[in-house]
Formats: structure tokens, C-alpha cells, sequence
């Protein structure tokens, strides 16, 4: 397979523009600011450092950006846990405010603390017994960390704790996925460094059967019939990079910006048009994620994992590579992040920037005129990939040339395991001799901040109207569409109908067409289930914004997370619940649209040893934006690939 070319990172302005993406001096600064100010001491730990958007009305020029940051400064000797924003343009500590875990929320979970769950409990001598009675050495014992979420234990209450599930590494190059020791949890103080609890309660057969999946005996000879695939692009390609993040696309522009947290975030998406930009996103990012676990059994029943708002899927991003990762001429950028001690951290290559064929845009043969005519599309593809923990994540979004936005998660990686000796459950899928894959969700929650021609929007919920045979309908044949106005944010809390093809119109009353109607862009939602977890679940109480398919609310400069700043440890109801129980008036106002969406994951045998590519996503379409077809200037292809041009 041929990868072609790959474009250097674009250089970082020398004067950043509110959206440059944060740079290592930066990261720098807001670590000496701290430090000088006495809220970071050598044995405190930046859990997480994010440049914040620029305030609502703020002067976009470069000359005028006050670059200021976010930092989450956690002090486990003295107990404290500082929420700060800093001035980096101005070296200017702006704010400071303690945060009450008890109440608040834990702040995430930290790369050290990682390693630490597995290394409290190689030392517990409840541990060691255990594990020699199971016939398992301690040092071939992997301890996955997970978040602890929040259950009947009040003596867990601002504490930071991790839940630890065993597997067994036969070996150093060994998938211990493969081998999971089932009926044994433990639950440690990553504080202290204590054991808070063992739960040993069956001494179930550990699966023996490997999955390495790179392992020849697995494999098989590697296929020999894949012809190489060659993408080029000789003139170079189609869009270009300036401002070290600003990128422009047949008609298309905006800023790409990275978050330690969010990952991928999209800023001023705008289409020019006759002369004209014109915004229809300020700002979108999928702003959480999470994972729940369907299992109700003792030693599983809290995993519940918040990838975004916990573990932080952009400091997981991966360096991606040419041919393997990006196929085709591509531009990289490579994003600044802080690790724990306040240190810049870069990931080489960690976003990825390229367009690709997307074939027909449009075709028609026409009878009467003899017209023949085909356009192809294209798409400019911005992406980066994750991998936290046992899964890798692929977050792609997409820009089409008729305005089409699209998102696509990729889920990846390797299946969480348990042992499973009868062969079946009703809570889980056997993939393997004696292993067993617990059923799950993965939800995903975007934030969009929609600006349709920089205006304020409302929201109309579409669903088709089947009716009956009657004197205005005697053949029967007639359906029609139903438009409701979801007027305040009770009311825009819907869910995802595919019965009636139910899809969501954001427009802008103010804003209207040729044919004098609002301009709109319409959601368009996969309609799977959203959170499966009975309403009254601690999993429920913690992932509210998963229950329900769309929330809008007014826009606020500080709701940018749909479970909250904190949701690590957090009881319950933060974000979207506690913003939206105002019931703010949402038509014709500054909204943000929240989507959530994702996969209900039943493991098949062929997702295992390692699981190929599963998508979910959305759409969001023109809607009355445009005239007419925006793609009428599209020029017909030039090649047919082989020699022949395409002729109309």
C-alpha cells in the first residue's frame, strides 16, 4: 500500500490568534505562573491544563487575544484541589478556587496513578494469598485501573479511589486480556495507597487459551493478494494551512483546535458563499464520553468509565503514521499537551489532515435533454486516534462539498474480558473457550454551538406523518411531515425516534433564503439507544446528558461539559441537568446544541482476539442555507483514472 506524502506540521504564528493551538512556551508559562504564586509545590500534580475559549464578543484579532488557560492543580499532602485560570499572554494568575471533592467531584485520573493500583496490591498480603490460592504469581498479574464511580460506600466520599479487575500475563509480549481472573475486585485509596476492600468471592477457572493476535500460530501466513493502492495528489492537495491551525477548503473554512480532555475541537465553521462567509458552527467537540457496562454482578456491576471527562482522551492521542494511519497526501499537527509534573508533552503527528474521494456527488441521465451528467464528491477529513485502556477510539470529522458536516467515531482495541466457564450469560457474549465480553455501551456527547449567519437559532423537531385513507387521502398514499418548536430547554430534551424518521432543524429566524424562508442546518441522528441503565442507577444520575438523544440549552461561557467540570467520583446530575432545570428559553436565543449517540455492543466471536472497526456518528445537513444546490460549480471529473477523461 503506497502512503504517498506526508506535509510537515505548519508552523505556529508568531503573534497566536485566540484558537492557535496551545505551543510549549505556553504550557510553560502557566506552570511558572503557578509555581511563583505557591499553588503548585513539587509534590502537587496539573491534572489537567486547557486553553479556554475566547469570551463571547471578544475582539478576534491576533493583536488583542489574552491566551488564558485552565490548570487543575491537585495537592494530595495538603489535601487540595485548586481549579485556576491563568493568563498566559500576560503571565497573570486570573483566579483561583478550591474545589470540594466531597461535593464537586474528584479531578482525573492521573497517568502515575495508574501504575499505582497494581503496585498497592502486589504488596497486600490479602492480595498475595489470594492470588498464590488461585495459583497465580503476583508478578505475572496485571491490574487494570478503573474508575470507582460512586456506590453504596460513603466512606469513599472525597477520597480518590480506583477499582482494580486482575488478568494473567503468561508472558512479556502476552495479551492478558485473554485471561482475566474473575470473582476478585479490589478497591484502593490511590491517595493513601491503600487497600480499601478485597471482594474474593469465587475462584473461577482463569481461561488459558492466548489471544495474540500477531502471533503466527493465530495468525496464519499473512495474506498475499493485496495489490497496492496508490492515492496521489501531484498538484498537492486542495486545501492550505495558515496561522499555524486555520485551514481552507473549497469553501469551507475553520481553525482546528486540540484539548487534552475533548481531543478534536472545530472552531468558526464557516461556507463562503458569493463573496460571503458564513458561520455555522462557532465551536463543535465531542465534549464526553462514556462506557457502561451491563453486567449486574458484584465484581462488575460499577464499571461505568467517562473516557473524556476521567481518563481525558486527548493526552491518549496517538502519534499517528504515514500509510498506516493517514493514507494519502497528508498534513499533520502536532499538539502541545501538559503531563502530571506541569511539563509540555508533544504528540508528534497527533492529528491528521487529508481530502479524499467520497464518490458521486451527483449524476443524472437525462431522457428528454440528453444530458448526461456526473460530479464526484469529495471530503476533507480532519482526525486523530486514542487509545485508553483496553479500547482505541477514532474520532473523524468530515466536510463535504454540498456543506454536509459529519462525525464518525471508530471504536477499536481489544474487548473487555471476563471468564465465563458454563459457556454462556444473559449478561455477556462467550468469544472464546471459557471467555466470556460483558455487553456495554459506548455513548458519545457533542457540544454544538451553532452561529447560523452569526445569529440566534431555535430548534424544530421533524417527524414524518403517515395518514389515513380518508376523503382528502382515498388512495391512501399520502404522508406529511410534522414540525414542533422546542421552545425551552424541558422541552428540547428528546429522544431519537427512527419510526418516524425523527430529525432535529436548527435555523435562524433572522436569516432567511430566496424563497424567504429561515436558513437551517438539520441534525440527523443514527437513533440507536441512547443509556440503557434504569433511571434510577447511579450510572443513570452520573451520565444524565446519555439518556436523552438531544439537549439544547442557552448558551453559557462556562457549561462546556455535558456531566460537568468533575465528573470523576461525582454523585450525580451535574451538567446538563442541573443547567437545563432553569427551563431557559431556547427560541430564538444563543444555543448549543447536545447530541448523544453511540453503540450497544453485544461482542461477536469475530471481535475477538482483537476487534475490527465498529462506527457510529451523525449528520448535520443544509437545510434551507443555500439557494439551491451549492455544488453546481463543481467542475466534472478530469480523469476516469485509467486514461479516459469523463465527458458530459
Amino acid at each position: 500500500m503506497s502512503c504517498h506524502s506526508a506535509s510537515a506540521d505548519p508552523s505556529t504564528p508568531s503573534t497566536p490568534t485566540p484558537f492557535t493551538l496551545p505551543t510549549e512556551a505556553e504550557i510553560s508559562t502557566v506552570t511558572t505562573v503557578l509555581r511563583e504564586a505557591g499553588h503548585f509545590p513539587a509534590e502537587a500534580r496539573m491534572t489537567y491544563v486547557g486553553l479556554l475559549d475566547p469570551v463571547r464578543g471578544q475582539a478576534q484579532h491576533a493583536a488583542e487575544a489574552d491566551r488564558r488557560f485552565r490548570a487543575f492543580v491537585l495537592n494530595k499532602s495538603a489535601g487540595t484541589a485548586l481549579d485556576i485560570i491563568v493568563s498566559a499572554t500576560h503571565s497573570r494568575l486570573d483566579s483561583v478556587a478550591e474545589v470540594d471533592s466531597t461535593t464537586q467531584g474528584e479531578f482525573p485520573v492521573m497517568e502515575e496513578e495508574f501504575e499505582l493500583v497494581e503496585e498497592v496490591l502486589a504488596a497486600d498480603p490479602t492480595w498475595q494469598e489470594i492470588l498464590a490460592r488461585r495459583g497465580l504469581p503476583v508478578e505475572q498479574v496485571r491490574v487494570a485501573p478503573l474508575s470507582a464511580g460512586v456506590f453504596e460506600y460513603p466512606e469513599e466520599s472525597g477520597r480518590r479511589i480506583l477499582r482494580g479487575l486482575a488478568f494473567h500475563q503468561q508472558h512479556e509480549s502476552d495479551s492478558a486480556w485473554a485471561h482475566p481472573i474473575d470473582g476478585l475486585v479490589a478497591y484502593v485509596d490511590v491517595t493513601n495507597r491503600t487497600v480499601d476492600q478485597i471482594l474474593d468471592l469465587e475462584d473461577i477457572p482463569v481461561p488459558s487459551e492466548h489471544g495474540n493476535y500477531t502471533d503466527p500460530q493465530l495468525t496464519g501466513p499473512v495474506r498475499t493478494t493485496q495489490k497496492s493502492i496508490e492515492i496521489t495528489q501531484p498538484e498537492g492537495p486542495s486545501f492550505t494551512v495558515s496561522e499555524g491551525n486555520h485551514i481552507e477548503w473549497e469553501k469551507w473554512s475553520l481553525d482546528v483546535g486540540f484539548d487534552m480532555r475533548e481531543g478534536l475541537i472545530l472552531h468558526n465553521i464557516a461556507f463562503t458563499e458569493g463573496g460571503a462567509t458564513r458561520t455555522i458552527l462557532d465551536r463543535a467537540a465531542i465534549a464526553e464520553m462514556v462506557v457502561p457496562y451491563g453486567d449486574p454482578s458484584p465484581v462488575r456491576s460499577w464499571q461505568n468509565y467517562f473516557d473524556t471527562g476521567e481518563y481525558l482522551v486527548g493526552q491518549w492521542a496517538n502519534s499517528l503514521e504515514l500509510g498506516c494511519d493517514c493514507l494519502g497526501d497528508i498534513t499533520y499537527l502536532s499538539p502541545w499537551v501538559a503531563n502530571n509534573l506541569g511539563e509540555a508533552r508533544q504528540i508528534k503527528n497527533g492529528i491528521c489532515m487529508h481530502e479524499e474521494d467520497a464518490s458521486i456527488l451527483a449524476k443524472h441521465s437525462d431522457l428528454w435533454s440528453d444530458v448526461a451528467y456526473t460530479r464526484r464528491n469529495r471530503r476533507f477529513v480532519i482526525s486523530f486516534f486514542t487509545t485508553v485502556g483496553n479500547y482505541d477510539y477514532g474520532f473523524y470529522w468530515y466536510l463535504y462539498l454540498d456543506g454536509t458536516i459529519e462525525f464518525e467515531a471508530k471504536a477499536t482495541g481489544v474487548v473487555f474480558t471476563s471468564a465465563l466457564p458454563n459457556g454462556s450469560s444473559d449478561f455477556a457474549s462467550q468469544i472464546a473457550p471459557g471467555l466470556g465480553a460483558p455487553f456495554h455501551q459506548h455513548l458519545f456527547g457533542a457540544r454544538l454551538d451553532f452561529a447560523l449567519d452569526g445569529g440566534k437559532c431555535r430548534v424544530e423537531e421533524e417527524d414524518v406523518v403517515r395518514l389515513p385513507t380518508s376523503e382528502t387521502n382515498p388512495r391512501g398514499n399520502a404522508f406529511s411531515r410534522k414540525r414542533t418548536i422546542l421552545g425551552t430547554e424541558q422541552q428540547a430534551q428528546r429522544d431519537a425516534d427512527q419510526s418516524v424518521a425523527r430529525t432535529w432543524v436548527v435555523s435562524n429566524p433572522e436569516s432567511l433564503n430566496r424563497l424567504g424562508e429561515p436558513v437551517g442546518y438539520k441534525l440527523h441522528p443514527t437513533g440507536l439507544p441512547t443509556l440503557l441503565a434504569a433511571e434510577d442507577s447511579s450510572i443513570h444520575r452520573r451520565a444524565a446528558f446519555a439518556s436523552k438523544a438531544l439537549w439544547v440549552s442557552q448558551y453559557h461561557q462556562d457549561e462546556r461539559y455535558p456531566t460537568g467540570d468533575f465528573p470523576n467520583q461525582h454523585p450525580g446530575h451535574a451538567g446538563l441537568p442541573a443547567w437545563t432545570a432553569a427551563d431557559r428559553n431556547v427560541d430564538g436565543e444563543d444555543i448549543v446544541l447536545w447530541h448523544s449517540f453511540g453503540l450497544t455492543h453485544f461482542p461477536r466471536v469475530e471481535d475477538w482476539p482483537i476487534m475490527p472497526v465498529d462506527t457510529v456518528g451523525f449528520k448535520l445537513r443544509p437545510e434551507g442555507f443555500f439557494d439551491r444546490s451549492p455544488v453546481l460549480d463543481v467542475p466534472a471529473p478530469a480523469s476516469g483514472g485509467h486514461g479516459d477523461c469523463c465527458e458530459e
